[in-house]
């Protein structure tokens, strides 16, 4: 069993409400994976589960992971963490389910797919809470979202978009993953802000702000989860139909 730092268990605790609630609030319901699981169970538990959501974490990823060494700024890594995102990233590929990474998600979902980390970012765009900031304190700067990529389309529309993110983070995507292509960036620095498959039509996406925070008011955070929870339903229709057969679910339009 892993333990965890009490800051840690705090985080946790006190961010865990927003990701179940923005989940439910878009009409899914969702399935909390315990990092005290063991692979046997996890496997077990996201059986039964049509979407995957990676959220964001106190942690960074081991950069071994990618083959860089330990910059000083880097966190230390989280091997519970680490190894669960691989089980439900591993079964969502397999099963071809949707995908949403959040934050510490979005880097996940890139190293698995043997892309790299920018290990500390230096810019004169603030991306995280200075130290000593007080608690709840928000950093905001503009994204530009593709035109014609699925993130546009699910926040309004196939055409360019600039948004206002919330931020809070010190490491991003460097070079994409398999499969993925930059489909948004801060205009400033050009750090990326979000990545999806650029192939087939499963929902794989992932973004390095936090809707989940801003659910209850923001309507571009709401679509993010709409269209992860939509997906996820397409997902179990496609295999309710396909009796059970993968093979044949998947072919289904």
């Amino acid at each position: 069993m892993q333990f965890r730092p009490k800051s840690e268990e705090a985080y946790c605790r006190r961010v865990l409400p927003d990701y179940t609630g923005a989940v439910s609030f878009a009409g899914g319901e969702p399935v909390v994976v315990s990092l005290a699981s063991a692979p046997a169970q996890v496997a077990q538990i996201v059986k039964s589960c049509a979407g995957i959501m990676l959220p964001g974490s106190p942690a960074d990823l081991d950069p071994q992971k990618y083959g860089e060494a330990r910059d000083p700024h880097t966190a230390p890594a989280d091997a519970a963490r680490e190894m669960v995102d691989d089980l439900l990233l591993q079964d969502a590929h397999n099963m071809r389910k949707p995908i949403l990474g959040i934050c510490f998600g979005i880097q996940s979902l890139n190293v698995w797919r043997s892309g790299t980390l920018l290990q500390h970012i230096e810019s004169p765009v603030r991306h995280e809470r200075p130290d000593g900031s007080a608690p709840g304190t928000v950093i905001l700067h503009p994204a530009v979202v593709e035109a014609g990529s699925r993130l546009a389309a699910i926040l309004g529309g196939p055409k360019q978009l600039t948004i206002t993110v919330n931020s809070s983070h010190h490491q991003a995507v460097a070079v994409p993953g398999d499969g993925l292509q930059v489909v948004a960036r801060s205009p400033q620095d050009g750090i990326i802000e979000a990545v999806e498959s650029s192939a087939g039509d499963q929902l794989v996406l992932g973004v390095q702000w936090h809707p989940e925070r801003t659910y209850r008011q923001d309507a571009g955070s709401q679509a993010i989860f709409s269209a992860l929870v939509e997906a996820a339903r397409r997902w179990h229709r496609w295999m309710a139909e396909g009796a059970g057969d993968f093979e044949t679910a998947v072919r289904k339009p």
